[in-house]
Parts: structure tokens; sequence; C-alpha cells
């Protein structure tokens, strides 16, 4: 086992990302799965490490944040493909990545399949520009045409795919249809009818064909939007077809040989009950899985010390510290209870004479009045063994040099035997959860990345991230 200490049980298969990102019959990677489980990073990761052996690659990202374009030292990701530099090419391999402009995407299919005049009247039109900039359904049916964009092209021997974080699991596959549907659908057609007669007579037939429809629309949406509408629709009348049709395409391009998905997922419930949905939707689909990435997995150097173990230890040193703190604090005097007092003690209270509390007890001589001189305090011969003497520094000046107490290598020890037993709990609870799953979908290969200290913010982070998706968990340190 590796210092990570993975956590892969031996009975699941392995995923083999290695083996997967080489094989030149491998032209497309998407990574899927719920929102923050680590799709971005984990595409990204892919992208540097198949570059790095050999492959041209494309990463395309769906994610607002950015984080990519960060990581790989670019200022700035957008709808053109960026060469990344400071990968290392010497296997022949390039990376390049570009961020989807969902607006620009739509622009460009408009631009392309429709002459000048036309893309103007489209491009201008107020229901087309709401549309393009945010109609639900609209950034994943993007995402699939520059996916065929890119792979018509033919320009990467592998596009990696990181795919809109959505609550919804694999709301890229459906929206395409469904966009797709609605603007070659019966809705589009009853509203492009009377733009195709035109003017007040289309509306005269609108009124008198549809009337309920066309009050309930004209209350829905208001008579300005349904015109823009109508008007944006029997512009775009000539690129209903072509929708549908690459929404089909890219589709089918999706349940290819050559395409693999990868479900990124963290070792927690929530998202592992995601992930078995996106395995068993996936399957419905026909869509080639390639396996699970389990990411962000904690792990132990010290395995072996169970959670019980290890908090019965820190108890015990517990009370070990307590038992000596109580010994410093009340000390054995050793004086025998039965002996006498010692001569130089003070004389018993009954045998002393009575004093007179109105007079004031001379000094004996040679000694200061009350105990003190001007050099210092003086010790009376029945005063503390530890009292300070003539000369020693005042209490104000000791208490400058006091230091704090640093704990004990007993505390350090207990504090540090109770965190383990908490990593211990969560490395428990993780394995049952991932088990949970492995026992629903035993055919699905999984691999693990251990957890890092700190976030990914370069090139050396995704090297990292890439060496883990990779790690074979039955190797061993030498």
């Amino acid at each position: 086992m590796t210092s990570d200490n993975t956590t892969l049980d031996a009975s699941a298969p392995w995923l083999e990302v290695d083996t997967l990102i080489d094989d030149p019959h491998t032209r497309i990677v998407v990574c899927c799965g719920s929102g923050g489980v680590g799709k971005t990073t984990t595409a990204a990761a892919l992208g540097v490490r198949a570059a790095e052996r050999g492959r041209k690659v494309v990463v395309l990202t769906i994610d607002p944040a950015r984080r990519l374009a960060q990581s790989m030292g670019i200022s700035e990701l957008d709808n053109v493909p960026r060469q990344v530099k400071g990968v290392d090419e010497s296997a022949g391999g390039e990376l390049h990545a570009m961020m989807l402009d969902m607006k620009r995407t739509f622009d460009e299919i408009v631009e392309g399949h429709a002459d000048a005049d036309r893309a103007r009247a489209i491009l201008e039109n107020p229901f087309y520009q709401s549309l393009s900039a945010g109609f639900a359904g609209t950034q994943e049916y993007m995402a699939m045409e520059k996916l065929g964009q890119l792979r018509a092209n033919d320009e990467w021997d592998l596009i990696i795919v990181d795919t809109p974080p959505s609550r919804s699991a694999l709301d890229f596959l459906d929206a395409p249809k469904r966009l797709g549907s609605f603007l070659d659908g019966k809705f589009i057609r009853v509203l492009m009818a009377p733009a195709k007669v035109g003017g007040r007579a289309g509306m005269k037939f609108l009124n008198v064909g549809m009337s309920m429809m066309t009050g309930t629309l004209s209350k829905l949406m208001g008579g300005q939007l349904l015109r823009d509408v109508q008007t944006f629709v029997a512009a775009m009348d000539t690129m209903f077809g072509g929708f549908r049709t690459r929404a089909d395409a890219t589709y089918r391009l999706l349940q290819a040989p050559g395409t693999a998905f990868l479900v990124v997922a963290a070792p927690e419930r929530d998202a592992l009950r995601e992930a078995a949905y996106f395995v068993e939707r996936l399957a419905a689909e026909q869509m080639p899985l390639a396996g699970l990435v389990l990411n962000r997995v904690h792990g132990s150097g010290a395995a072996q010390l169970s959670a019980e173990r290890a908090l019965a230890a820190a108890e015990a040193l517990t009370d070990r510290m307590a038992e000596d703190t109580h010994a410093d604090t009340h000390p054995d005097t050793g004086t025998d209870a039965g002996t006498a007092p010692d001569a130089g003690t003070a004389p018993d209270a009954a045998t002393a004479p009575a004093a007179d509390s109105t007079a004031e007890a001379a000094p004996p001589p040679g000694r200061a009045e009350n105990n003190l001189e001007t050099t210092g305090i003086v010790d009376l011969d029945g005063g503390k063994a530890g009292s300070r003497t003539a000369g020693s520094p005042s209490p104000a000046a000791a208490a400058e040099h006091v230091t704090p107490t640093s704990p004990s290598a007993a505390q350090l020890a207990a504090g540090l035997l109770r965190l383990h037993a908490e990593r211990m709990q969560v490395l428990a609870r993780e394995r049952r959860t991932r088990d949970r799953f492995t026992a629903l979908h035993p055919e699905v290969p999984v691999t693990e990345v251990a957890a890092l200290p700190g976030d990914v913010h370069d090139l050396a982070g995704l090297r990292a991230i890439g060496d883990r998706l990779a790690l074979n968990p039955t190797a061993t340190d030498d």
C-alpha cells in the first residue's frame, strides 16, 4: 500500500486511467457528476496527464468559477481553445483549454446557417437574445453543440468535457432533446403560422383559428414578446430542422465506442447516491461508462491503529497525567504523627506566654522591624526554607521571567491519539459509503484520489491529482 493509503477494496475492479487515456480509440472523455465533487479538477488533471503522455488534448469546461484557467496558468478562457504552457511536450502531446461561451456558440450556429441579412435579424431579435443568454437547457445544448464542432474539426485526438454543474443528473443529455423539441415542435409551428401569413391577416388568422390559445399566450407572454417570438420563428424557419439533427448526431456521438464517461463523486452519502443514479441512467441510455472516480478520499499512515484503541490509549494517558498532577499538588510531608515538634519550631500555643494585644513586640536583637531591611526580605529562624533572602529578585521581577507552561509529551500524545481516532472514524464512514455503492454496482471500475492538504491552483497540483488518478491500489512501497 502506498503512503496515500487508498482504501479501495481488492474485490472492486480497478479503473485503469492510463490505459483509458493512452488508447488512441478513446476520443472523448466526459466527466459528469453532481456539483462540488471535483469534476473540473478531474477533467483538467486528466488533460495534463494525457498531454504529457503524448495525446493532443483539448479540455472543454462549462465551469463559471474559472478555476480551470487559474490552475493552468491562463489569464482567461473563452470560446476559442488556448494552448496551455508549461506542459511537458517531450512525448509529442499538447494541451489546449477552453470555456464554453453559451451565447457565442449559439451566434456561431446562426451565422453558419443563415445568410447575412437573416442572421442579423435573428441576432438582434429580443427573444433570441433572451433565449441564447439563459433559456433553460441552452447551456447544456450548446455544450453538446461545441463538442460536436470540436469532434468534427478532428484537430485534437482527445476531447475531455467537464459537464455543467447541475442539481439534476445528466441534464446535459436531456437538454439538447428538450431544446431541439422546443425549436422544432408544434408550439413553435403554431407561433410560426401567423408570421407566414403576415401582418394583420396573420394575427386575424391566429385569432380566428386559435382565439383561446392566443388569449392565454398574450396574458402569459405579453403582446410584444409574442410578436418577438413570431419574428424570431419566421427568421429561424430554415434552421429548425438543423437543431434536432445536430442534437441527434451529438447524442449518437456520446453513445459511440470512442466515448468514455467518468462519474466523479466524493466519498459521501449524497454524492454517491447521485453517482449511483448517474450510473443507472447511463446504462439506460446505452452510454459507455468507463468507471467511477472517488475524489478526496482520506487516508492514514497508521491504519493498523483503530479508533477504539487510539481513544483508549488517550484516556489512559489522561488518567495518568491526572494522577501525577494530584501527587505533585498534594505531596507527602514525611512527618510522623507521633513525634514531637522540633526544638527549633515555635512553642505550643498552650505553653507560650500570652502576648499583650495592645503592646508592640520589640524586634529581636539584630533583626529589622517587621522582618524588613532596606536590602530585601530577611528570613526568620522559624520561616519557610524556600523564602527569599536579601539580594534575591523581587516577586515582580521574577514574574517577568516566567515562561508559559508547555504541554507535556503525554498531553501531546493524547491529543494526537484523539486526532487519529477522528481520522479513522472518517475513514470507516467513507469505506462504508463506498462499499454500499460497490455492492449495488459491482461491475463499475473504481479509482480513488487521495485528498490533498490544500487546493489545486497550478499545473503541479494537477499533475499530483493525475498521479493519484492512475495510482494502482495493489502497488506497494519499496
